[in-house]
């Protein structure tokens, strides 16, 4: 839900003439996309029909991509915030910036629970 709020705040404004935006958007919609991806493989419980993936693995993987490339997202998009004639975008781009944060603690707390279940898993 607030990576969703991510995007669209930043896609309700004019984003396409900041190309920092774009990049912000691209990372914003990439994980929300697998988010919702690996939401419905885990509620499905699909996962365990397909054992030959190494899923803690793969939940790492993903969690710690998505850790960095928002932190660098996010960084980007407060950098990027400028106070213009249209107060609109700049609530909106300010608003992103700091929901981009929480979304990229919300994705290092779950990198480090995917990690203590990858490491329980390999000292197996």
């Amino acid at each position: 839900v607030l990576g969703l709020l991510v995007w669209t705040l930043i896609a309700g404004t004019e984003y396409f003439l900041y190309p920092a935006f774009g990049w912000v958007m691209f990372v914003a919609v990439f994980y929300w996309v697998l988010t919702v991806f690996f939401l419905i493989i885990y509620m499905t419980m699909t996962y365990t029909r397909i054992p030959q993936v190494p899923w803690t693995t793969v939940g790492l993987c993903f969690n710690g991509s998505a850790f960095i490339l928002y932190l660098i997202a996010a960084i980007v998009d407060a950098s990027s915030v400028t106070k213009e004639l249209d107060s609109h975008n700049y609530n909106s781009w300010a608003a992103s910036s700091f929901f981009a944060f929480v979304v990229t603690s919300c994705y290092a707390g779950n990198t480090y629970f995917s990690f203590v279940s990858w490491r329980s898993r390999t000292l197996q």
